[in-house]
């Protein structure tokens, strides 16, 4: 019984680690995709630098803290 419980809490850390994978992937394309589209459509190309390099920042940070 406590093989199971040592392997479920494992499944569970595996499982809770790639879903904040998954999360950070899905949120740093969300603020890849706007800044790409802030760049090229909206003509302003040094605050979608400027924004896609600070968040990108901003979310490592954020990970790091929160994992």
């Amino acid at each position: 019984m406590a093989a199971q419980n040592d392997e479920y809490r494992a499944h569970l850390e595996t499982y809770q680690g790639f879903s904040k994978l998954v999360l950070f992937m899905i949120l740093w394309l969300v603020l890849l995709l706007s800044c790409m589209a802030l760049g090229l459509i909206g003509g302003v190309g040094t605050l979608a630098l400027l924004g896609g390099i600070g968040g990108t920042i901003a979310l490592l940070i954020a990970f790091a803290v929160m994992g």
